[in-house]
């Protein structure tokens, strides 16, 4: 199985980051403005649709408020992995400061390139837009 990690230092406070990081149905659209183009949410599943073209389905797995970390899987649409499991979880690094720590492990291995892409791809907008609010 591939494992992919980003690890992004924001300049923000971990509870403010958590506050949109956390909350399944709008986040993808809030922390990469643009480079999502639309996210459809039904009870636990969303449709995430990114400005390159791919349409990813996602299921929550679980949401951990105290720890401050969500869990997903993709389950289908242009990728459709035989295993998916995604975390992102906020730390506090210091005051007004956190860390996203970003992990996805995936079958089959070879989607760990498109995943790696595509992440990268995002944290830049995702720094720069959470350390807006």
């Amino acid at each position: 199985m591939a494992t992919v990690q980003m690890d992004i230092d924001i300049d923000a406070d971990a509870d403010v980051v958590w506050k949109v990081v956390g909350d399944f149905a709008t986040a993808p659209e809030r922390i990469t403005p643009g480079w999502v183009s639309a996210c459809v949410a039904d009870a636990d599943v969303r449709v995430v649709t990114l400005q390159n073209g791919i349409i990813v389905r996602e299921r929550l797995v679980a949401i951990d408020e105290e720890r401050r970390r969500i869990v997903y899987s993709i389950i289908g649409d242009t990728v459709q992995p035989a295993h998916s499991n995604a975390s992102m979880q906020i730390c506090a690094t210091g005051p007004g400061r956190s860390r996203l720590v970003w992990i996805h492990d995936v079958l089959p291995d070879e989607l760990a390139e498109l995943l790696y892409t595509n992440m990268s791809d995002a944290v830049h907008v995702i720094r720069e837009t959470l350390a807006a609010k």
